[in-house]
């Protein structure tokens, strides 16, 4: 056994601080950090704030994107879910057994994490915590610097690579003790100290499990959608998504591809509008109702240009704003 381990570091304050002790003990780390369409800790992301981590530490950083993979994942967990969509334990096997992966590929010896039991209840209870350790195949392995108190010695600590009397026993999820100790520690930059995971989000999940009933060859770009303005069912193959402001505009024209409408007003302000899916005749008046609601028309009536990706001509149509009672009723 060496003195070379990978770490899963989030760009959390959790994560941060594990790296830290550990460098501080003489540990060779290498930071893998697990990307998905799902993370919403930073404005920026957790890929920026991982990296903006390494950098600080002078550690070399493996960026992974594992949204395809991790999607079989969310479709049939093993355990059960949280309240939403979020199968944390299921994930936290996943993203280990891919940590086992890139510890054997560079030579190390095992894998350090921030986790602090009962800081998460589905995934950091103890037993969750013990289970997932089992199941990944690292038993003895995971050196949990914040909550080391709490288990067993590890390997490395019963082999004398770590010192166990340098390790913690901070638990639950008040942050006070990892707010004071980033501070004796010099490390004053952490904006994502809880993290994020949009599987958590009732609204986000209830999107998500409505993409998965109506489009089973959905795709990443469908995956980033779900994130973006107010989703209306306009029949079981069609949805029409909504901004809901300049940049949510922005980014529904950005992601729009071959097959999707535009729809915009363009002598006022408003809304744009993007429809995926099988649009007939008469689907055409609705959506174009939808997004007359969220303009500046005062209630009346305006022309709705759209028209179909790539390339062709706009077209218009007149529109009368949806009723409140239609649109709370298609809404996702």
């Amino acid at each position: 056994m060496n003195k070379k381990a990978v770490a899963l570091l989030s760009g959390g304050l959790d994560s941060t601080l594990a790296i830290k002790l550990m460098l501080d003990q003489g540990v060779e780390v290498h930071a893998l950090n697990f990307l998905t369409v799902f993370c919403n800790c930073t404005s920026k992301g957790c890929r920026h704030q991982a990296t903006k981590v390494a950098e600080k530490f002078s550690v070399p950083i493996k960026v992974m994107n594992i949204t395809k993979e991790y999607m079989e994942v969310v479709k049939n967990p093993k355990y059960p879910r949280g309240r939403n969509m979020n199968p944390c334990i299921d994930c936290r096997i996943f993203t280990f057994k891919k940590a086992k992966e890139f510890m054997k590929e560079i030579g190390a010896s095992f894998i350090i994490t921030g986790e602090v039991t009962g800081q998460r209840p589905m995934s950091q209870r103890k037993q969750a915590i013990m289970t997932i350790e089992k199941e990944s195949g690292l038993e003895g392995l995971i050196v949990r610097p914040l909550s080391a108190k709490f288990f067993e010695p590890t390997l490395p600590e019963k082999s004398g690579i770590i010192n166990r009397d340098k390790l913690l026993d901070i638990d639950g999820r008040r942050r006070t003790r990892q707010i004071a100790l980033a501070k004796d520690l010099g490390i004053n930059d952490y904006p994502c100290p809880a993290g994020g995971c949009l599987l958590t989000d009732k609204c986000f999940s209830e999107r998500l499990k409505d993409l998965l009933k109506y489009n089973a060859r959905y795709d990443i770009n469908d995956l980033h959608l779900l994130k973006i303005g107010r989703h209306f069912k306009i029949s079981d193959e069609l949805r029409f998504l909504v901004g809901r402001d300049e940049q949510e505009n922005a980014k529904l024209v950005s992601f729009s591809k071959a097959g999707d409408y535009i729809f915009d007003i363009l002598d006022i302000p408003s809304a744009v509008g993007l429809a995926r899916g099988k649009v007939m005749e008469n689907d055409i008046e609705k959506m174009a109702s939808i997004l007359a609601r969220y303009s500046d028309s005062n209630g009346k009536s305006v022309i709705v240009s759209y028209r179909q990706l790539p390339g062709q001509d706009w077209k218009n149509t007149p529109a009368i704003p949806a009723a409140k009672d239609l649109t709370e009723a298609l809404h996702i």
